[in-house]
This record gives C-alpha cells, structure tokens and sequence, in this order.
C-alpha cells in the first residue's frame, strides 16, 4: 500500500526521489511517550517495500510535554542511506523495512 501523498515530502537522495510522510497526530503509544516517533519513505515513482524509521525520540505532539526534536530531511536523507546499505529495496514488493536510530533492521 502505497503512502498517503497529502502530507507527503518529496526527497532526492543521490539522484533518486523518495516520498516521506511523518504521522501528524500520535498514535496512543506515541501519545503517552511509550513508543518512539516515526517516519515512513517510498520511493516516488515506483513504490515497493516501504521504509519505517522509530526516531527513538517522543512524537512532538505528545500529551506529557516530553521534548522532541523535529525530523529534517537530513535526517531522512541519512536514514535512506542507512537503509540502503543495510539492504532495503525500495522499488521491489515486500513487507516493511523496519529501522531504528541506532541502525537496528527488521521485517514486519
């Protein structure tokens, strides 16, 4: 399933155009801090596996006023890179592509 384009950022990282989409309101985990802040990325023209990175920091809209600090497209672009070597293929089917900020990989 293909990433809602509202909302949506396009993002060229090394000649390549991705899509990426940060969730706008919590998740009850996020809420609460329980569960870190995410971020997803396809790519843009022929979306495959999905890219889902845990920031390991709160959502920014949490309810119990812990800090957070925004996503930049810094930080996505490095988080594509990460991914990439760590053998995520963005344009062939498949489950998601689980990473963490310290660089952890799984599978859903």
């Amino acid at each position: 399933m293909a990433l809602v384009r509202k909302g949506a950022r396009r993002i060229v990282v090394d000649g390549t155009a991705y899509r990426w989409r940060v969730r706008g309101r919590p998740t009850y985990a996020q809420g609460v801090a329980w569960s870190p802040y995410t971020f997803a990325v396809e790519h843009e023209d022929s979306p495959g596996t999905r890219l889902v990175l845990a920031t390991g920091q709160p959502h920014p809209s949490n309810w119990i006023g812990r800090e957070a600090t925004p996503i930049l497209p810094s930080g996505v672009a490095a988080a594509i890179r990460l991914a990439l070597r760590q053998g995520w293929s963005p344009t062939a089917p498949g489950s998601a592509f689980h990473l963490d900020s310290a660089g952890a990989v799984g599978r859903e």
